[in-house]
């Protein structure tokens, strides 16, 4: 059996709390990516190699971000380390990775035709960065719908025997005033983030609000007039990627940002606003 998607996994966490004649290669996290990619193969009687796609491209580097969040880190305690932090960070170390996929520099550099080895023409670059923000709003409402159908689900004290969850879907709906020409991304029935693992319950809002995260901590490195700014990273690798759950999340954005969260980054990236438009 084959599971489909991309994940990140962890064989071994890195920890520092050892018996005392232990192998300090113990302590060493072992970590892969796994990525579902269409495989190349023979057409035409001619070899054709994997390729990736945009979205393939983008996901690659999204869980490297994972990966990262695993060979980085810098804890005491397994149980501490790594990717054992809450749900509300967990994906703010993949998803900031994204931001530097979409980089020209990076794409100038990666992106580049196989049988040529011509980089990525210039004109191309301006016609994906100008799409970037297409249907964003769409995207945004279809997610945000799921995410608090999900919450509003999860407020229930008691479910009725004859409970319709159809029925709920609509009325709390209606209530948070969803557009007509828009439909939830995920159906409660087909929920698989809910019925799959509990680590979700609740909690499908997370990616949303590590955008919120993410868009703000990259915000830090394009204002270091440097996007690979050696400083920012080194405090992005100190407060992001290597603390595990050592610190409260919260507090850990603090110290890197040193403030609270700005949503404003989020919605300017998602072109919903004007660079430096006030939010109410």
């Amino acid at each position: 059996f084959k599971s489909s998607g991309a994940w990140m996994s962890e064989y071994r966490s890195q920890t520092k709390n050892l018996p005392t004649n232990a192998d300090s290669i113990e302590s060493i996290p072992i970590v892969s990516n796994n990525n579902n990619f269409a495989k190349g193969g023979d057409s035409d009687g001619k070899y054709s190699p994997t390729l990736l796609s945009f979205d393939d491209a983008k996901t690659l580097f999204h869980e490297m971000g994972h990966g990262h969040h695993g060979m980085l880190s810098d804890a005491t305690y397994s149980r501490l380390s790594s990717t054992s932090v809450l749900m509300d960070f967990v994906e703010l170390p993949s998803q900031l990775m994204e931001h530097w996929f979409d980089e020209p520099e990076i794409l100038k550099e990666y992106a580049r035709h196989y049988e040529t080895g011509e980089p990525i023409p210039d004109e191309l670059l301006a016609k994906i960065q100008a799409a970037k923000s297409f249907q964003e709003g769409f995207r945004t409402i279809e997610y945000t719908s799921c995410a608090l159908i999900d919450m509003a689900l999860h407020s229930l004290s008691e479910y009725p025997d004859d409970f319709d969850l159809t029925k709920f879907e609509e009325e709390e709906l209606g209530r948070l005033g969803m557009p007509v020409g828009i439909v939830m991304r995920h159906r409660p029935a087909h929920f698989s983030h809910l019925f799959s693992t509990s680590a979700y319950a609740a909690g499908y809002y997370v990616y949303l609000w590590a955008e919120v995260l993410d868009a703000d901590v990259y915000a830090a490195f394009r204002e270091s007039g440097n996007v690979f700014d050696p400083d920012t990273a080194e405090k992005a690798r100190k407060f992001i990627y290597s603390a595990g759950n050592t610190v409260a999340p919260d507090e850990l954005f603090r110290q890197f940002r040193g403030r609270d969260p700005d949503i404003s980054f989020m919605l300017e990236k998602k072109g919903l606003s004007s660079a430096g438009a006030p939010v109410s």
